[in-house]
């Protein structure tokens, strides 16, 4: 499985794995359309030195283009890519969740934050250089889907976003 190879890579490289491909996912995408063609992902993992022939490419872009669409957004690539998260850590990642997400409905704001993180304490706050607020809000962001964060993230967005970093520590 094409996808299982290209995760094998992505471990090899250690704590920048998934990271750097996310990272490399940009800088294969030439035409700065937020999606890949499979000419562009050819390229992309020949540059990040995924050793992975034509064909091999070809079945790895079939796996990820689930809608068939003849291209892959971000997103698609990098939810094929990551490795399934275990119950344990899926668990704990939905404890966390609802802990942060203080009114229950589904998503986590500003609000919820105020009443479970205090930025009070961080330097540039203290400097005088940025607001509690706007730490917080930084701090959201973090968990946000990239390029439309709306200023809320739902449960699936902390999951994909700790899955991501989940993916990058290796617990034996």
């Amino acid at each position: 499985m094409a996808v299982e190879q290209l995760r094998e890579v992505c471990k090899s490289r250690g704590a920048n794995g998934i990271i750097g491909l996310s990272r490399s996912f940009r800088l294969m995408d030439d035409n700065r359309d937020r999606k890949l063609d499979l000419e562009e992902m050819k390229l992309g993992l020949q540059e990040y030195g995924a050793n992975m022939d034509a064909g091999q490419v070809a079945e790895l872009f079939k796996e990820i283009d689930k809608d068939g669409s003849g291209t892959v957004s971000l997103e698609e690539f990098l939810r094929a890519v990551r490795p399934p998260l275990s119950q344990d850590r899926l668990d704990i990642i939905e404890r966390a969740f609802v802990k942060m997400d203080k009114t229950g409905d589904g998503s986590v704001t500003i609000d919820d934050l105020k009443g479970v993180y205090s930025g009070k304490e961080h330097p540039d706050v203290i400097d005088g250089k940025k607001t509690e607020d706007q730490i917080l809000e930084e701090f959201l962001q973090s968990f946000d889907t990239p390029n439309k964060g709306d200023g809320k993230v739902t449960k699936q967005e902390f999951i994909d976003y700790y899955t991501g970093v989940s993916s990058n520590i290796d617990f034996g």
